[in-house]
């Protein structure tokens, strides 16, 4: 029996180790976001680890990975070091006559390489200019001594940033359906349905065609522009004497508050999800646009991206509104349950 029951960790980091990376959109952006120095990034113990964090963070919270050793560190990037150098021997002392050749195909695998990083950089750049833009604007539709006819325009402009930016990391990771067809477009929605790019897609949509003027709800667009600037400053202008001076503390402290700043987030998005209900008895009233905005609030307790956080909340209202409801208006326990059963399902 004992020899039977095996290690359920290990068993995981075996599924860990035979999960496809490459044809996961999100391990190339993962990857490319990590900050490790060239010659570690060639070490295949390095990119194991990594896979295996981003396995734990994506695929299965309960996989357990150790840290690395700095020694093991060492000895990986010395092997990857020593490795390289002596293929490269062989190579010189073996097959003279093949130089040209090869420093022609290795110039041709470097230049794939440099362009490879230079799209990657631009798109960098483009995200990271939109969301800088959103920013401003955002900032100028909150700012109480602006013009209401400006501040209305910087509002829906911040809102339409935010879709194009969205929709553009959409596209960039996921691309465009293969076909047009009923089929292809279910399996292409559902890939896609859960992350936080699509989910901010349909709350900016949402705000955007709405006659309603809620300067409440660009704080889940200021928080999401300020995690983008941010990881990009501090990943790209970190030697900077500017940044080092002005914007170091800012860039580190809302890396470091990050849950805090999504806690923030999912507040504001279920108070607006209530803000709506309420603007039904006024002549602004929208019922396809709350119906919407509601959907939305159910994915966004379901979605991985964001469920930790809107959950934690309604935990936090169920606490609260559950025993009024018990005490002072019973008769409502049948459509609060009903409603619940809805929502959970």
């Amino acid at each position: 029996m004992g020899e039977e029951r095996e290690d359920p960790q290990k068993l995981k980091r075996i599924a860990a180790a035979a999960y496809d990376y490459e044809n996961d959109p999100r391990w190339a952006d993962y990857w490319s976001n990590i900050l490790i120095p060239p010659h570690l990034a060639s070490c295949s113990d390095v990119v194991d680890h990594f896979k295996r964090k981003f396995y734990q963070r994506y695929i299965d919270n309960d996989l357990v990975v150790e840290s690395m050793p700095l020694n093991k560190l060492s000895q990986s990037a010395k092997s990857s070091a020593s490795s390289s150098t002596s293929s490269s021997a062989v190579n010189d002392g073996v097959r003279p006559r093949n130089a040209g050749s090869a420093s022609r195909n290795s110039g041709a695998s470097a230049a794939a390489g440099s362009n490879r990083t230079s799209m990657r950089w631009d798109r960098q750049t483009l995200q990271f200019s939109v969301n800088a833009w959103v920013f401003i604007v955002a900032v100028l539709a909150i700012f109480p001594l602006v013009p209401r006819s400006l501040s209305y325009r910087a509002y829906r402009l911040s809102f339409v940033g935010i879709a194009c930016s969205s929709l553009y990391s959409l596209y960039a990771l996921y691309g465009r359906p293969s076909a047009w067809n009923l089929q292809t477009l279910q399996v292409y929605f559902q890939s896609i349905i859960a992350t936080k790019d699509f989910i901010y897609l349909i709350y900016c949509l949402i705000f955007v065609t709405s006659h309603l003027f809620l300067k409440f709800a660009l704080i889940p667009v200021l928080c999401r522009t300020l995690e983008h600037i941010a990881k990009f400053l501090r990943r790209n202008f970190n030697h900077s004497t500017l940044y080092r001076k002005y914007l170091e503390d800012p860039c580190v402290w809302v890396e470091s508050n990050t849950t805090t700043i999504n806690i923030l987030s999912s507040h504001v998005e279920i108070g607006l999800g209530f803000l709506l209900i309420v603007s039904l008895f006024s002549w602004q009233r929208n019922i396809i646009q709350t119906f919407m905005y509601w959907q939305l609030l159910k994915l966004m307790y379901h979605a991985p991206v964001s469920a930790g956080y809107h959950q934690s909340v309604w935990v936090k209202i169920g606490r609260t509104v559950n025993p009024l409801v018990q005490r002072y208006a019973p008769f409502l326990s049948a459509p609060v349950s009903a409603i619940q059963r809805w929502w959970f399902r």
